[in-house]
């Protein structure tokens, strides 16, 4: 990793902790100092668990899975949507929905009805309620959407779940956890680091410190969905190749 980047994750104040008041013990290994009450982490093992984040999630968007982004506190729900669907991959940046993983085929329903909902708002047939059901209708989908629309492309369970704030998202991480999923999370002081399955150090409150790391892993995934679609193009042109051969002995 190069040296800029190291400058720019100090420069957004990835090493910032919490008050050391508010510290988890099991977070020592990662903590350099202390100042002005305040906890430092160290950011060589910042970068450690980033490099190994982005191996990883390299590898598992090269195999064609899912990776579910979560972030649903308010520094980090912008960053979350926007660098998800950069990367083409499923968010949670609202609430997270007790059961999206452990209930998923019930999310999924949900989903056809939004999408119901979505295509009645579109047609003449909403005129054809009441003012008061209109109004009904309206809410209920600006709700379903505001929490299931990131959702949308998640047509099967994720490999992996990156997370910002595993404190935050305790009921994500519990869920992934339930059902074998790994879990990538950007971890603070305040968390416990063994409840994740690859921790990355680092300021969980700062919207800068929080938008560096999500876009590094966003890249890692993006580069990984670029293998697949290099091995799927060289297997079309091999078949089409093969098919040529065929064509040209016959």
């Amino acid at each position: 990793m190069s040296n800029q980047l190291v400058q720019e994750l100090i420069e957004a104040g990835v090493h910032f902790g919490h008050r050391s008041s508010r510290w988890n013990p099991k977070m020592a290994p990662f903590i350099y100092a202390r100042k002005n009450l305040i906890h430092i982490l160290d950011i060589r093992e910042t970068v450690r668990g980033l490099l190994r984040a982005k191996k990883y999630l390299s590898q598992v968007a090269s195999g064609g899975s899912l990776i579910l982004f979560v972030g649903t506190k308010r520094q980090a729900s912008g960053v979350v949507e926007r660098e998800a669907t950069r990367a083409g991959m499923p968010f949670v940046s609202e609430r997270w929905l007790g059961g999206a993983l452990t209930n998923f085929r019930t999310v999924r329903s949900r989903l056809s009805r939004l999408e119901e909902l979505e295509a009645l708002r579109s047609s003449d047939d909403i005129a054809q309620y009441s003012k008061k059901m209109q109004s009904a209708l309206n809410r209920e989908f600006r709700k379903m959407y505001r929490n299931l629309n990131g959702l949308r492309t998640m047509n099967r369970l994720p490999e992996c779940l990156v997370i910002v704030d595993p404190k935050k998202e305790k009921n994500a991480v519990r869920e992934a956890r339930k059902l074998g999923i790994t879990t990538v999370a950007l971890i603070d002081t305040d968390c416990d680091p063994d409840e994740v399955d690859l921790p990355i150090p680092g300021n969980d409150d700062g919207i800068r410190s929080i938008e560096i790391v999500v876009q590094q892993l966003a890249d890692a995934v993006i580069e990984g969905a670029k293998n697949v679609a290099g091995k799927e193009k060289a297997a079309a042109d091999d078949a089409a190749g093969g098919e040529a051969a065929t064509e040209g002995a016959s």
